[in-house]
């Protein structure tokens, strides 16, 4: 197959939650693949330490902060992109929270914390980009973030775990109702990465353990294990490729 499916010179790419884990891992990889790319997150400082690893590239790069759970902040983020730019080709959904915690115990704030940056931000982002794609009509590649979470339980994590189920079901559902303008809507669903949302998990040396004996791979994976589906949904390669969910997990979904 030709790498050059893959390619992604002269694309405009944003990511969310580009500061650091997955989201830094998808912004570096698409501007390894040639896009230049948006990178949005709450924290402006650890975005501009971001842009300079994007420069280095050869890309260019635009830094935005942004908290993806108010509508007025990602239509700025939306309009700031198109009058840089002039045009968004792929978004990527990372932004993402988490608490752990038993159901039982849950507030109002916490659970509504949860559920609006990692469904709520993600259903905003999609629906505001997806706006401009359709107007533009030149089509376009959406990639959520899910997560193992969306597809088998787990104690003490009840808002992430429905947040992703939510994004998930949100993935297939915009796939379907946006097929007809060009718009491919997958998600990535990821298993245990090692990032600093699952840092308490991988600290617990028995309960890392027990995770680990789970998944056939026998080990976490690491932000750069997803580099690849993020390319592939992102370029040519994956042009008849919508609805789907990508699971990089080591082989947990399938025991």
């Amino acid at each position: 197959m030709p790498f050059e499916l893959f390619e992604l010179d002269g694309e405009v790419a944003l990511v969310t939650g580009a500061s650091r884990g997955i989201g830094l891992a998808a912004a570096t990889a698409l501007a390894e693949a040639g896009s230049d790319v948006v990178l949005c997150s709450r924290n402006l400082t650890a975005l501009q330490d971001v842009s300079k690893k994007i420069l280095s590239l050869d890309r260019k790069v635009l830094p935005i902060p942004v908290d993806v759970s108010d509508r007025s902040q990602v239509l700025r983020m939306t309009k700031q992109v198109i009058s840089h730019f002039g045009k968004i080709d792929i978004l990527v959904n990372c932004a993402g929270t988490i608490a752990l915690k038993p159901a039982i115990d849950w507030n109002d704030e916490e659970w509504h914390q949860v559920i609006d940056v990692n469904l709520k931000g993600t259903f905003l982002c999609c629906q505001e980009i997806a706006r401009h794609m359709i107007d533009r009509a030149q089509g376009g590649k959406i990639i959520n973030t899910a997560s193992l979470l969306s597809t088998i339980g787990s104690p003490n994590i009840i808002g992430y775990a429905s947040s992703k189920g939510g994004v998930a079901s949100l993935t297939r559902s915009l796939a379907v109702e946006w097929a007809k303008y060009g718009i491919n809507v997958n998600a990535i669903g990821p298993g245990y990465i090692r990032t600093e949302l699952t840092h308490a998990l991988q600290e617990d040396r028995d309960r890392s353990a027990e995770v680990v004996s789970r998944i056939p791979l026998r080990r976490w994976g690491n932000p750069d294990d997803l580099k690849g589906a993020f390319v592939f949904l992102a370029s040519a390669a994956s042009d008849y490729v919508t609805g789907q969910i990508i699971w990089v997990d080591g082989g947990r979904t399938a025991t």
